[in-house]
């Protein structure tokens, strides 16, 4: 049975998990692929075993996924919302009930620790309460016309969306992007990255208990050849991305040739800037938040950390000795705070900007190397020692560029208006923040970031109530808060006549 894996959780351990299940899900039932061919090994990070091999969907696949999404769509774009609701509240509830599981197996495929992974789930169910919640109230607009004519309008589906996630959220992201899409009477085919697809099927099985029509919620694996065939699929009427930069483009390029709307959350080279009146002990949580989530593998995260000059040492010697004391190891363990990168190239590349980050003069004040825990059967697991670095420039490769691991550079500043400069001398914008105790200050440097979300005060603190999504290369559209309505929606405005029509022939 399709329960059969959140089953083995609840006494589940590091390095035990095989999976034999079909991954894909689309007509309310997981699909066997048609040909086991161009298979990728799925790894587990913790312990480098491999978990199973995926099998891309190829054309004929995404054909029925997205058939069976449209038959679907059909069904529930004529539900009121407060029957979508009703569905998507039981899915919640699913959710909230199976939490540890699914938690679990996230953190088996993912590599973060479970602490975090815990959160996630919890972030997810919150997204579909309040999504659910949204649902009953997409109303329209009444426009008096004159002699007695009138318009209105309707907020109405958009019809297939296509949702490709990210690896740091899996689980989190199947629903960031089907719960508003559902909630305004969409279907949606999801495609998880091809290093984490464990989790999105679980939800699809959600959603089939929960009540939504067979169909609703597809989930097709595969890279970018399989990405590719949604994007371009004519049937499609949107596509929600979370990724990197390159790739972004890359799905833009391929969704404008059917004109289809897009929402780009991308990647983010994000400033977080400690100015000499912030309470010190707050700005240095900031700072680790900021940083070591997810082993830095967040796309907001504030690793640009400009500290004003006069408060860098107490700065530094405060969040060396806490980086220091960060507990890597098995993540599955409540004790472990931050568990294995995603895979071996993704470590190798945060070491790699490390040694180009001493090449070009930045001083290592902790970490920066390979971890290798205890227990033996972490030993091929793609663990790293959280970084801490000083010394670094604006031209720094550590500096420019998104290393997407636990890599935390320091720069000093003297006044607001040149670290301001600095701060947005890149060509991201996803996320900024502040520390300070003037709140003139908080809200002018606030203003004046470019960037699409700015904290003041703390740091990755993301609710589902806020929109979230970026400026410049970082993206468009918007993710959480009411206002993704607009993006999983379009509006029709009828236009009614009561009197005779005016005939200028």
């Amino acid at each position: 049975m399709a329960q059969s894996i959140l089953d083995t959780m609840s006494g589940a351990s590091t390095g035990t998990l095989v999976v034999t299940e079909p991954l894909n899900f689309w007509a309310g039932k997981r699909v066997t692929p048609r040909e086991e061919k161009n298979t990728e090994p799925v790894f587990e990070p913790a312990t480098g075993r491999v978990l199973c091999q995926l099998v891309p969907c190829g054309a004929a696949e995404v054909e029925e996924a997205i058939q069976s999404a449209h038959s679907a769509y059909v069904k529930w774009s004529k539900m009121s919302g407060m029957e979508r609701a009703r569905v998507m509240l039981e899915a919640a509830r699913i959710i909230r009930e199976r939490r540890e599981k699914i938690a679990k197996l996230e953190v088996i495929n993912n590599g973060k620790c479970i602490t975090e992974a815990l959160v996630d789930v919890d972030v997810a169910w919150q997204t579909m309460e309040f999504y659910a919640g949204m649902a009953g109230t997409l109303t329209g607009q009444h426009i008096q016309l004159p002699g007695g004519a009138f318009a209105y309008t309707r907020r109405e589906a958009l019809g297939v969306c296509v949702g490709i996630g990210a690896f740091n959220y899996p689980f989190q992201i199947s629903v960031t992007k089907s719960a508003p899409a559902l909630a305004c009477g969409n279907a949606m085919v999801f495609k998880p990255s091809p290093m984490t697809p464990l989790t999105a099927v679980i939800m699809a099985e959600i959603y089939k208990e929960a009540g939504v029509p067979d169909g609703l919620f597809c989930v097709v694996q595969g890279g970018a050849e399989t990405g590719s065939l949604l994007c371009h699929h004519p049937k499609v009427a949107k596509v929600s991305f979370t990724g990197s930069v390159p790739t972004g483009k890359k799905v833009m390029e391929m969704s404008a040739k059917g004109v289809k709307q897009v929402t780009l959350e991308l990647g983010g080279k994000s400033p977080l800037i400690i100015f000499k009146d912030c309470d010190l002990e707050n700005a240095v949580r900031g700072a680790l938040m900021a940083n070591f989530l997810t082993q830095g593998q967040v796309c907001c995260n504030g690793t640009r950390v400009f500290v004003q000059r006069e408060i860098i040492p107490q700065f530094l010697e405060e969040v060396v000795k806490r980086t220091k004391s960060i507990a890597v190891g098995d993540p599955l363990l409540d004790s472990t705070r931050m568990g294995a990168l995603i895979s071996k190239p993704q470590l190798d590349k945060a070491l790699g900007f490390v040694t180009q980050a001493k090449k070009e003069g930045a001083k290592v004040l902790c970490g920066g190397d390979p971890f290798v825990p205890s227990d033996p059967k972490l030993k091929g697991g793609y663990f790293m020692s959280p970084c801490v670095l000083e010394n670094c420039r604006d031209d720094m490769a550590c500096v420019k560029e998104e290393i997407f691991g636990p890599v935390m550079s320091v720069l000093p500043f003297d006044s607001e208006d040149e670290v301001i400069q600095r701060a947005n001398n890149t060509t991201y914008g996803l996320a900024s923040g502040v520390f300070t105790r003037d709140i003139s200050r908080a809200h002018r440097v606030a203003e004046r970031l470019e960037a699409g979300t700015c904290f003041i005060n703390n740091y990755n603190n993301s609710p589902v109530e806020m929109p979230f999504g970026g400026y410049k290369m970082s993206g468009f559209g918007r993710e959480n808060g009411q206002v993704t309505i607009e993006y999983y929606s379009q509006l029709k405005t009828v236009v009614v006549e009561l009197g005779d029509v005016e005939n200028h022939f």
